[in-house]
């Protein structure tokens, strides 16, 4: 028995050694797809590039919230200033521009009824009390005068006297009423009258005005001319106003396509204005574009990653440079990422 624990020990190790061998991980060297790029000058600054429009990539929104009902364009488009993009549901303001147009028409009306005033068949009857009033006044002075003409006081009585002279200033102020009334038809509106009426019109106009601009904000336009970049609009869709996750549309403008290369901030002192560069295609570095400097970005950022998560945290801040495509037909698309070498004269370390 004391000879077996030797022996049973020997072959326990030997398994744990022979099963350690054999689970241990194999490191079999792999050739990568496609070379990364490489530069056997030191008078060159690396970057990272990303290709975007002219204009830069413009997310685009709508001035309300809504439900969209058309939809005018669809990726790929190329449009014009002003162009409908897409519409949001309009019948409720639609309603409500024909209740405020019907209002601006009943103050038009009332309008111009004041401005037409007076009507030609208001000035006869006006005109008739007027000579009425005049014969009633001739008639009661004619009474007056036979009265007074009497000369024997006893023969009339001063009652009698009293009356006739009454009915003469009665008759005398019934006719100042119908001058005075003929006179106010003849003016026409009061002047105040006249202003009020074209305050209502004006007040009028502007609610209709409003309910078209409103309206017109239901419809979402290019702002300049360009591409459509991305659509993610469906009809039936509720559109949310403002900056959102993804943005409902994402437009391009521009004569071409630029690139943005990050520089880091520790190689940002070697880059020069007006340097040439050379971008590399990601997953065919033998495929080369030559690059023409645009213009800095005066603000050194700090480095985002290229998925676009702009809150991510980094280590390090780059300096961006733009550049534009030698060849306007060269095969690359918006949002690719490239690698970039920029020329300098300064080499790589401390001077």
């Amino acid at each position: 028995m004391k000879r077996l624990i030797p022996i049973f020990a020997t072959v326990s190790l030997l398994f744990a050694a022979g099963y350690t061998y054999a689970v241990r991980p194999v490191k079999n060297q792999t050739t990568p797809a496609a070379p990364p790029p490489e530069t056997t000058s030191e008078r060159t600054v690396a970057a990272e590039g990303l290709i975007e429009p002219e204009s830069e990539n413009i997310a685009l929104s709508s001035a309300v919230s809504g439900l969209v009902t058309r939809l005018y364009v669809k990726t790929g488009d190329r449009v014009r200033a002003g162009q409908p993009l897409f519409s949001l549901d309009d019948r409720e303001l639609v309603a409500d521009l024909g209740v405020k147009k019907a209002m601006l028409e009943a103050a038009q009306a009332r309008l111009s009824k004041f401005q037409q005033a007076p009507r030609p068949e208001e000035v006869p009857p006006a005109q008739a009390k007027v000579d009425e009033a005049k014969s009633l006044a001739a008639d009661a002075e004619v009474q007056v005068q036979l009265i007074e003409s009497v000369t024997d006081r006893r023969a009339v009585r001063e009652e009698d006297v009293r009356r006739r002279r009454l009915n003469l200033e009665a008759a005398k102020s019934r006719l100042r009423q119908a001058e005075t009334e003929l006179a106010l038809v003849n003016a026409g509106t009061w002047s105040a009258d006249l202003t009020i009426a074209k305050s209502e019109v004006d007040q009028a106009a502007a609610a209709v005005r409003q309910d078209e601009i409103n309206i017109d904000r239901l419809t979402v336009r290019a702002p300049v001319d360009g591409v459509i970049l991305q659509n993610k609009v469906r009809v039936g869709q509720y559109a949310q106003v403002g900056p959102t996750s993804e943005p409902l549309m994402v437009f391009g403008a521009g004569k071409g396509l630029h690139v943005r290369a990050s520089i880091d901030e520790n190689d940002a002192w070697r880059v020069q204005a007006g340097t040439p560069a050379v971008a590399h295609l990601r997953g065919n570095s033998r495929k080369t574009y030559a690059l023409e400097f645009v213009r800095f970005e005066p603000y050194v950022i700090p480095k985002k990653s290229l998925t676009g998560a702009a809150t991510e945290r980094v280590d390090t801040r780059v300096l961006e440079v733009l550049y534009r495509f030698k060849d306007p037909t060269a095969k690359v698309f918006d949002g690719q990422q490239l690698d970039i070498f920029i020329e300098t004269n300064v080499a790589g370390g401390m001077q």
